[in-house]
């Protein structure tokens, strides 16, 4: 990878919390009961969220209203990553994990074709009281944005940041959304990445999720 590419990357080791490289191996999940996945913990969860996981199975999980500052692509990844990084700073707000990539809008779950890369990156707040809605004054290509509860139909997986992991799990839950009338699209596909490239690929965990919502609700 590019020298300048890993400099972003040094400067968010420095921005997260005090529990980086932290072992998370809990044996349950206290929501659902299930096991929890074996991760590099490098920043707190956003209030409410619930915990990472499981690895290769498809799950529903629900997650709570929140705020986030949101970026749509324009510069690639590392653009957006620098705009994000900057608005925390300058607003004084901490890091949290996962950081959220879309990778299209609801249509795009509809028909199956996927933008080839992130269309959009967000970085959570700790909590929804923090900081205010609304388009940064500092610049106006960052929206921090109050997003509703939330149920989504969900996988965790292991590898690098890529589109072919990201399609991996992207043909499972298309699968399991097949496979399962009873729930429909109700947003596009994001991925939610717990790890900085300090982590090394086979090592990095993250979540393929499509929203969705019961097939017998009014749209």
């Amino acid at each position: 990878m590019k020298k300048w590419r890993w400099k972003h990357w040094t400067v968010l080791t420095a921005a997260l919390t005090p529990t980086v490289f932290a072992l998370a191996a809990d044996p349950t999940d206290d929501a659902a009961g299930r096991a929890k996945p074996w991760l590099v913990s490098e920043a707190n969860l956003p209030a409410g969220f619930p915990a990472a996981g499981p690895v290769n199975e498809v799950v529903l999980k629900t997650y709570p209203a929140h705020r986030l500052a949101r970026v749509q692509s324009d510069t690639g990844s590392d653009g957006m990553f620098w705009k994000l990084f900057n608005h925390i700073k300058r607003n004084d707000i901490k890091m949290t994990a996962p950081v959220e990539m879309s990778w299209g809008d609801e249509a795009t779950a509809t028909t199956g074709k996927p933008a080839g890369k992130p269309t959009a990156m967000a970085f959570l707040y700790g909590g929804p009281a923090l900081g205010a809605a609304g388009t940064d004054p500092e610049d106006d290509s960052v929206v921090v944005e109050d997003i509703p509860a939330v149920k989504v139909v969900s996988i965790g997986l292991r590898g690098s940041y890529d589109e072919k992991t990201f399609l991996r799990g992207y043909e499972q839950l298309t699968r399991w959304l097949a496979e399962h009338p009873e729930w429909h699209v109700a947003g596009g596909p994001r991925t939610l990445g717990y790890n900085s490239p300090m982590v090394p690929g086979f090592m990095k965990f993250s979540e393929v999720q499509i929203p969705v919502m019961p097939a017998d609700k009014p749209q």
